[in-house]
């Protein structure tokens, strides 16, 4: 992660570092927390750098408390804003608001769930990504939904059950899917492999119920890509992951591929810089639903890591550029998807060495 900082902002203004003062920010990157003993023992003061990629500038959030459990915790993913840590005793999993730029600087959230037990076979020591139905303020019925690596989905209805429903994919290539959630359907999906199917399940999750399978159908290749084989000979070292997103509005639902070129490194290993990105909107039809291969997404701003991707409207956050993704994992930067052109970020002044598992968050306010 250390070599992201070096790839930090398309044009960088001189005011580089700023602290935290507005009533509300736009998307923001997590870049590290860091933390000291307090002389009370349970909580630690310490520092929350974000990246607002809108303005180009490092937010510093100084004098934040921090809970003693997640100092030492794992970091393993980031939905709607909160993060999850993973306990390296005892496994159980941890949620804070402590990067959120509005929770309480003296007294942040901190919600315990117990530790992730993994069915046969499956493997829960790697969690690829977390999703939430909610923020656990804003729902009684709040779900969480953990992707391991591998083919165990979990998930747990903390305010009614701690206990965790663990479901096995129907099929073995399910293993670095991404679980997003759709506040329209209320539905929790997971693309396969490829994007050409998805499986959902209800939040009324029950151990005997199957996820439902749908699958998916792809209109409007445009001709220089009309089949996934003509990307694979344009990259034979090339790597894919798909991204099932919502609008904010939820009117419109996307499925984002993301094309990265494996590169040999100096240590003699493989790394992977993003080539380019194909979208498909979701249309309903009176042939049935189908996905149609779109370069135009208007006012929007896709936000893909490895936490839940997430749409805004680029004009409701000034600096931000319509009609592109801002990516985070095979490199770091934003890609136009009229031109097709891929910019990456170069650090602002003042940032840190080294970068703590970064994740795109969503908008936040007070």
């Amino acid at each position: 992660m250390s070599r992201l900082l070096s790839k930090l902002a398309p044009v960088i203004h001189k005011r580089s570092v700023r602290s935290f003062s507005s009533s509300t920010t736009g998307p923001y990157l997590s870049l590290s927390l860091s933390a000291k003993p307090s002389s009370e023992g349970v909580l630690n003061i310490g520092e929350v750098v974000l990246y607002d990629p809108a303005k180009q500038e490092l937010l510093n959030l100084t004098d934040k408390a921090i809970p003693e459990e997640i100092v030492t915790a794992k970091w393993i993913g980031a939905s709607k804003g909160w993060s999850f840590f993973s306990d390296t005793q005892d496994r159980c999993v941890l949620i804070t608001d402590s990067l959120n730029p509005w929770a309480c600087k003296s007294n942040p959230k901190l919600l315990t769930l117990p530790p992730l037990n993994p069915l046969f076979s499956c493997q829960t020591d790697v969690i690829w990504n977390v999703a939430m139905s909610s923020c656990p303020d804003d729902d009684e019925d709040w779900v969480v939904g953990i992707k391991s690596l591998g083919d165990q989905v979990s998930f747990c209805r903390p305010r009614r059950d701690l206990r965790w429903t663990k479901f096995q994919t129907p099929f073995d290539h399910f293993p670095t899917s991404n679980l997003t959630y759709s506040k329209r359907d209320r539905k929790f999906y997971l693309p396969g492999p490829g994007g050409h199917h998805l499986l959902s399940y209800n939040l009324d999750f029950n151990k005997a119920d199957q996820p439902e399978f749908h699958e998916l159908q792809f209109r409007n290749f445009p001709e220089s890509f009309k089949y996934d084989s003509e990307l694979s000979e344009m990259f034979p070292s090339s790597c894919r992951t798909e991204r099932f997103v919502e609008s904010p509005t939820g009117d419109e639902r996307f499925l984002v591929k993301w094309y990265a070129k494996g590169c040999l490194a100096y240590s003699s290993k493989i790394t992977y810089e993003t080539q380019r990105f194909m979208v498909f909107r979701e249309e309903e039809t009176t042939e049935g639903r189908f996905m149609c291969y779109t370069d135009d997404i208007g006012d929007l701003c896709i936000f893909v890591s490895k936490s839940e991707a997430f749409c805004v409207p680029a004009s409701s956050y000034p600096g931000l550029k319509p009609n592109s993704i801002y990516f985070v994992g095979f490199g770091l930067g934003i890609y136009d998807l009229t031109t097709r052109d891929v910019s990456t970020f170069r650090a602002p002044k003042g940032a840190l060495n080294q970068i703590v598992s970064p994740y795109w968050f969503p908008p936040a306010s007070s």
